[in-house]
């Protein structure tokens, strides 16, 4: 989450992060962030030191110097870096991490043993993107599971001592979320009372230890649904300070058979690199 070069333009200025996420997932998923940056309206990307296409991200990204990237913790429906002897309790056989954020999160509170591999995990994670040689420029986690206060506090700490005071806190807008898009209300409440709560806490840690963080973060209540029609909303009612979009964008042959999530990915690039989206930024 980099200080971003662009601004918008109506109204006092507001600094705006478009970022994305899962960069070094797939060599589908790397194409869509670089083709963003350098076509479209993305600022920054999440980098996955454990993805599938790590190497190749961190190639691209060697290429693309202005890229702002950040790490992308994984402790949730994901690989580790650490093998599976040194992290029992928290992976399996295959060093593959629970599916299930909640029960994931459940352990992670309550077992002493795991909060130990956590952070011998986590450590690792940085540990691999120092390796390649890029500028950390912040940190999130894959499906938000770093407002986790095990994870946060390990974050924390480890964003201190490898000077990078950036993290991202998803605390989205609830009003502005339903006007949009009247669907789901109930679990739209529900998402930001949870992350309302656990953003208060990050907040006042972080302003403690001289991070930066967006004061509002969009995407998380319209997770799945995110398109052109939605960026162009967001941008026509930002008002903090600092705000971020996130994403999850991708780009496949026109000759492939999609999925609906992969359908969903290509309109997230679709709506990065809109020429109308381009216009209001």
């Amino acid at each position: 989450m980099r200080h971003p070069r662009r601004r918008m333009q109506i109204g006092r200025p507001r600094r705006l992060i478009v970022n994305a996420d899962d960069f070094g997932i797939s060599e589908a998923v790397n194409e869509a962030i670089i083709r963003a940056f350098t076509e479209g309206v993305l600022t920054s990307c999440s980098l996955m030191v454990t993805g599938e296409a790590f190497e190749h991200a961190v190639r691209v990204a060697h290429a693309h110097p202005d890229l702002a990237v950040g790490i992308h913790l994984v402790t949730v429906m994901g690989r580790a870096v650490l093998p599976p002897a040194a992290i029992p309790t928290l992976v399996d056989a295959a060093g593959s991490f629970d599916s299930n954020p909640t029960r994931a999160g459940l352990q992670y509170y309550f077992s002493l043993q795991a909060r130990h591999e956590l952070r011998q995990e986590l450590r690792a994670q940085f540990d691999t993107f120092a390796a390649t040689g890029l500028r950390l420029s912040h940190i999130d986690g894959h499906l938000h599971m770093h407002v986790h206060p095990v994870i946060f506090r390990a974050a924390l700490e480890l964003g201190l001592r490898y000077s990078v005071r950036r993290m991202r806190v998803p605390q989205e807008e609830y009003r502005l979320a339903v006007t949009f898009r009247r669907q789901d209300t109930g679990k739209k409440a529900l998402h930001t009372l949870l992350f309302g709560l656990l953003a208060r806490r990050m907040k006042r840690q972080l302003r403690g230890a001289d991070f930066v963080y967006a004061e509002r973060v969009y995407g998380t209540l319209h997770s799945g649904q995110m398109d052109a029609q939605y960026v162009l909303y967001m941008l026509d009612h930002l008002h903090a300070p600092i705000n971020e979009i996130y994403c999850h964008p991708a780009v496949y042959p026109a000759d492939c058979i999609l999925n609906a999530a992969e359908q969903q990915c290509m309109r997230e690039f679709a709506a990065l690199t809109s020429p109308s989206v381009c216009r209001r930024t």
